[in-house]
Formats: C-alpha cells, sequence, structure tokens
C-alpha cells in the first residue's frame, strides 16, 4: 500500500519495522490513511492567502483524518510509588487511531519551525517505550513540493496581475510587516518585477530552510532522533498543488434521516 504512494510521487520512509507492521497488524488504517492522501489536494490561493500558516489545507486532511476515527488524545502517563504518585506527565498526539491490534500516533507537521520535529519523535519514542503506541507517522511537506514552491507561487502571482502593492489588497495579502515590504521593494529596484519580488520572500519567510519539511525530517531521523520507536514518515508532492481551491465536500443533511 505504501507503494502506492511512492508511486504517486510522495516521499515514504519506514524505520524500525513500521511497513511490515502497518502491512500485517493495520492494513484497514494503512489503506484508509492512504487513500485519503492520495485524494487531498492544496490550492494555491488558500496557501498563499492563509500566509503559509495552517489554514484551510491542513483543516481539509485534519477533518478527514478526523473522519477515519484519528483523532487527538492527550495520553496521560503517571508514576506511582507505594501509593504516592510522584510524577504526571500527558503527551498529546493531533491523530491517534486505536485499533483492534494497537495504536497508532500520527501528527502533521504543515508548516511549523523545524524543532516541532523533535518534539514529536520524541513523544513517539516516550509512548512507544510505555507501549502506549504501535508506530509513529509524521506527515510534512515533501521534497518536491518544498522545491516546487517557488516557481509555482511565481507563476500563479504573475496570472493574478500582480504589479503594486495596492493588488496585494484584493488577494488579502496587505497586513504585512514593514521589513516584507522593504525586502520586495529592494528587489524591485534591482529590476525585478514585483509579481516575482514578492513570490521570492513570501516563499523564502513562510515556507524557508528552517520550516517543517522533508529534509529536515529525514535528517532527524537518520540521526536517530526517535529510535527504536517504529516510524512512518510521509512527504506531500508537488503534483498536490493546484491552481484553485478544491471543492469542499458537501456538508451532511442532519435532517435528512441519511448518514
Amino acid at each position: 500500500m505504501l507503494g502506492a504512494l511512492r508511486d504517486s510521487g510522495f516521499d515514504v520512509l519506514a524505520r524500525n519495522h513500521a511497513e511490515a507492521i502497518l502491512a500485517h497488524d493495520f492494513p484497514d488504517d494503512l489503506a484508509a490513511l492512504v487513500a485519503a492522501l492520495q485524494q487531498f489536494r492544496i490550492g494555491l490561493p488558500e496557501l498563499i492567502g492563509g500566509g503559509g500558516g495552517e489554514s484551510g489545507q491542513t483543516q481539509r486532511l485534519r477533518r478527514a483524518l478526523d473522519d477515519l476515527g484519528w483523532c487527538k488524545h492527550k495520553f496521560a502517563v503517571q508514576t506511582i510509588v507505594d501509593g504516592t504518585e510522584r510524577e504526571a506527565i500527558s503527551h498529546e498526539v493531533d491523530h491517534v487511531r486505536f485499533a483492534a491490534n494497537g495504536t497508532l500516533a500520527l501528527e502533521i507537521e504543515w508548516n511549523n519551525k523545524d524543532p516541532f520535529f523533535d518534539r514529536d519523535l520524541e513523544n513517539f519514542q516516550r509512548l512507544h517505550a510505555l507501549s502506549a503506541i504501535s508506530v509513529g507517522i509524521v506527515i510534512t511537506r515533501g521534497s518536491s513540493m518544498q522545491d516546487a514552491l517557488l516557481p509555482r507561487i511565481t507563476v500563479w502571482m504573475r496570472a493574478q496581475g500582480l504589479g503594486s502593492e495596492e493588488d496585494l489588497d484584493r488577494l488579502g495579502l496587505a497586513d504585512r510587516t514593514r521589513a516584507q515590504r522593504d525586502a520586495v521593494a529592494r528587489q524591485i529596484a534591482r529590476g525585478v518585477p514585483f509579481a516575482d519580488a514578492f513570490a521570492r520572500n513570501f516563499v523564502a519567510s513562510k515556507f524557508g530552510r528552517a520550516t517543517t519539511h522533508w529534509s529536515k525530517l529525514a535528517d532527524r531521523v537518520a540521526r536517530g532522533v526517535g529510535n527504536p520507536c517504529p516510524l512512518l514518515l510521509i512527504g506531500l508532492p508537488a503534483r498536490l498543488l493546484g491552481d484553485d481551491v478544491p471543492a469542499q465536500p458537501p456538508a451532511p443533511d442532519l435532517f435528512s434521516g441519511k448518514a
């Protein structure tokens, strides 16, 4: 099943026998996750209008996982000695799937600062050591998407006829810092067209090398962060990017008597 993701351009890395565990003990959950990821799309307008943070695209993926039973959960860990509680800590995971053969934990790191990878992997390590989870899963921007952001956003900006700061109002991007405006102005002074200058500044500030994306995640796992927890890492590919906002699935009619 992970082969289908690889064939579709996703970055996929399984460590510590995670692929065998998923295939043997969680085939239905893995199949549902793969199907949800293959259907997922990201529209450039929402990506840019949302400032690069967790906006429509990530919320759609979270809702899809919630619908599949991957819900937020806080693991509470207590240490009791001779009836006296010595320590109580908790580990919150955004998406947890409690299945018949064990528990899967999943985090989406769409666009955080890259140290969030350490937090996620170390949480998975601790929870696995306590036999609380079977596999830890991290989803982030893949290498092809990271490379495609600047050219795709530049082309999209040009197509919008972006020629000045005033044009940003209709894209919902007028509220920017003075430093961001000055950075664009410096490039324009060197002869760079406004749309190109804005796209360069936008991508550098919102999706830079210090944010969460595939190479940062793969580097940490290569250094052993998260070991020995079985880990599945998934990078979203460039082919998920589209020029339009994906259509929202119809809301269920609560009064029709149908699910």
